[in-house]
């Protein structure tokens, strides 16, 4: 699990009415209301803080605050474990502030009650989350500025926070980008990827800028290559009737593969503030090269696991899962080669893979890093040096680790890879959160610098639009067995220039 950002003198965020759109859905119950649970617990919450729940389904405010302390409680003790409990007086203080309002999305009258809200809150500042299905975005945010809820003053602020998929190709999410700003401006908008709540990946801007060591060598004279991998154990499970729709490409690549390429490629800010990093983060994704389709389809692996084994247990094949077609052609695995064209990073290729059913859970960053000359260890056992990486896991096991070449001790000249660096756990007291929490504090305190601008996002399906192309015309999927590692197809996407995937675990 990650932590909570620390942010020096954080101040408890200011009061607002915070609406959750889809109050029943498994997002606002498994992450949301526990993320407002541990700010609760860390003191950034305002005692003026409402959450009002939005969705279809007849419930008293009494009964829907309860429904979620029972799954809270639930959660405390099984992921927390120790005898922990959830704090009764906390949760009261919470819980006080919890009232539902029944509608449907797509009804005004529904809008009109959560004005009603605004008003009896005794504060105009508002946030709408929409926890909801994509189709249901602009819908909501078009009656939203029907009703005047997005109108701000210089007392109150209004915003909308939108999960992904943020569309589901390049002209989807410019129309959705366009819907947007037609009812409001860009500093109401938080488009939230919850990767960028980890530690382990806010600390790439402090590794990268705050250690001159590390940006003396960022760039193509030193770098061979950057390997980033989100690998997952789990399969569709219940979500077969959005993955279809989907895929792993739309699922994981242009938001959050790409955030965490955007970290690692992008150039020193002016400053850390939201411009200014945002701006970084969009010139390097903007800096992708657009590949021709044919090279797209040279320069990407789609696979599909099919049925396997796991710690001795059997896993079915994502065809037999619930809601997907016996024939689908979705793919549960791509393996992606792009090229960043500028100066840094020209001639380095990124590679990035993310599957489900594979080995083990895995999210990490590998520097791989030119081999030093080795001219004086000519006719040795060590005449040709092993790669050396720099490896950022995002998780499980947060952390840093750099490889370093030893001489084994003995009358030979005989060398063993060392790992420097540290876990988290380790160095830092780790509180259970699901990574919402600091994504959740910047946006009623208005910091918008880990949310997506709306040119970074387009930007993003840019760059992955020409393999949606090329996948039109061949849309075959290569099987691997769950529990492996994804299919041959995605090794040979790097031993053709050479290279081998970085083992995972």
């Amino acid at each position: 699990m990650t932590t909570v950002r620390r942010k020096s003198k954080a101040e408890p965020a200011p009061p607002t009415t915070l609406f959750l759109f889809g109050a029943h859905g498994d997002l606002v119950k498994r992450l949301l209301m526990p993320a407002l649970y541990n700010l609760s617990r860390d003191g950034l919450l305002n005692e003026g803080l409402r959450i009002v729940g939005v969705d279809h389904n007849a419930i008293s405010d009494v009964d829907f605050a309860k429904k979620l302390e029972d799954f809270l409680r639930t959660e405390v003790a099984n992921k927390v474990g120790d005898g922990a409990t959830l704090d009764p007086q906390r949760w009261a203080k919470l819980a006080q502030g919890i009232s539902y309002v029944q509608g449907d999305f797509l009804d005004d009258s529904t809008y009109s009650a959560l004005a009603a809200k605004i008003a009896a809150s005794g504060t105009g500042n508002a946030v709408f989350y929409l926890a909801t299905a994509p189709r249901f975005f602009s819908e909501v945010v078009q009656r939203l500025g029907a009703a005047g809820l997005l109108e701000e003053s210089p007392e109150a602020f209004r915003r909308v926070v939108i999960e992904k998929p943020f569309g589901s190709d390049l002209q989807s999410a410019e129309a959705l980008n366009g819907c947007l700003l037609k009812v409001m401006s860009e500093k109401q908008i938080y488009r939230i990827d919850h990767y960028l709540g980890k530690e382990t990946v806010q600390n790439i801007l402090v590794s990268r800028f705050s250690n001159s060591l590390f940006e003396a060598f960022w760039n193509n004279h030193y770098i061979d290559h950057v390997q980033i991998t989100a690998a997952e154990t789990v399969g569709v499970e219940t979500r077969g009737s959005f993955y279809e729709h989907t895929g792993a490409l739309r699922d994981m690549v242009p938001n959050h593969l790409f955030q965490l390429l955007a970290m690692v490629a992008m150039e020193p800010p002016a400053a850390f503030g939201a411009d200014a990093v945002r701006g970084e983060k969009a010139k390097v994704v903007g800096a992708i090269r657009p590949w021709t389709i044919e090279e797209a389809r040279a320069n990407s692996v789609r696979g599909q696991y099919v049925a396997g084994e796991a710690g001795g247990k059997a896993l079915p094949g994502y065809r037999e899962e619930p809601n997907v077609a016996p024939d689908s052609n979705t793919e549960t695995y791509v393996a992606l080669k792009v090229m960043i064209d500028n100066w840094r990073w020209v001639g380095v290729p990124f590679y990035l893979r993310t599957g489900k059913r594979m080995s083990v859970r895995d999210t990490e960053i590998v520097i791989c890093f030119k081999p030093a000359p080795y001219a004086q260890f000519r006719d040795t056992e060590v005449d040709k040096l092993q790669p050396t990486y720099l490896r950022i896991q995002i998780q499980p096991n947060e952390g840093m680790w750099f490889d370093l070449l030893a001489k084994k001790p003995g009358p030979t000249l005989d060398m063993a890879n060392i790992e420097l660096g540290f876990a988290y756990k380790d160095f830092f007291e780790m509180q259970p959160s699901t990574g919402y929490e600091t994504l959740i504090y910047d946006c009623l305190t208005g910091d918008q610098t880990l949310f997506q601008r709306a040119d970074n996002i387009e930007n993003g399906w840019r760059a992955v639009q020409p393999f949606l192309d090329a996948w039109k015309e061949d849309a075959s999927v290569q099987a691997y067995q769950a529990g492996a590692d994804g299919p041959e197809a995605g090794t040979q996407l790097l031993a053709r220039d050479g290279r081998e995937w970085h083992s995972l675990g």
